[in-house]
């Protein structure tokens, strides 16, 4: 058995719930891990998109709690039909959806991941897309001006910097299209774990 942990992480409202949902229909064994379900009490993420308002290391030990037992979380097992023909019949690859705001500025999840994305948007359409969503609490005025675009581009910045092997996706492409590269970048990730996984046995 092996397991494939991918990370989908990036600027807010860059789509990226709803590419994880949508790959997790579209891939086999798949199963997703939100960032925004370690929120500590009811603090949401308008309000604090930092580290410490979340417990990072319950994160960290529900993921590799997933690892060690992947058919335990419920994922289907079946392949779906539009899964490449090649990939069936082999050695069975569970894979890990990972997606949140701050993923990669974290050590301890960074010794995790397989594979690591990150959504970008510039300000002007970053700023209009949030201002469509509703969050309880509402942003109050000026706040995504003075701390959420801030804060996006000071973890930007240091993933710059510090991070490696991280997938830049253009957050202004639609849906389409990025669902299209991820789904396509992921299924060759997938082909390398299970020739690996049958030269081993081999």
């Amino acid at each position: 058995m092996k397991v494939l942990v991918i990370g989908l992480g990036g600027v807010t409202n860059g789509g990226k719930t709803t590419l994880a949902e949508k790959l997790k229909k579209m891939l086999p064994n798949c199963d997703i891990i939100c960032q925004d379900d370690f929120f500590k009490g009811c603090l949401t993420f308008c309000f604090h998109p930092v580290l410490d308002a979340l417990y990072m290391d319950e994160m960290v030990k529900s993921i590799r709690n997933w690892m060690k037992s992947p058919a335990s979380s419920g994922v289907v097992t079946e392949e779906p039909q539009n899964t490449c023909d090649n990939l069936k019949n082999t050695d069975v690859v569970y894979i890990l959806i990972v997606e949140g705001f701050l993923l990669y500025n974290y050590e301890p999840l960074n010794e995790l991941w397989n594979r690591r994305y990150f959504l970008t948007l510039p300000y002007e359409e970053c700023k209009r897309r949030r201002s469509t969503r509703v969050y309880q609490p509402a942003d109050t005025p000026g706040y995504f001006d003075g701390h959420v675009w801030p804060m996006y581009l000071k973890y930007k910045s240091e993933l710059e910097e510090n991070a490696s092997n991280i997938v830049y996706l253009d957050g202004t492409k639609s849906q389409e299209e990025l669902l299209s590269s991820l789904y396509s970048d992921i299924i060759q990730e997938l082909k390398k774990l299970r020739e690996e996984n049958q030269q081993v046995t081999v």
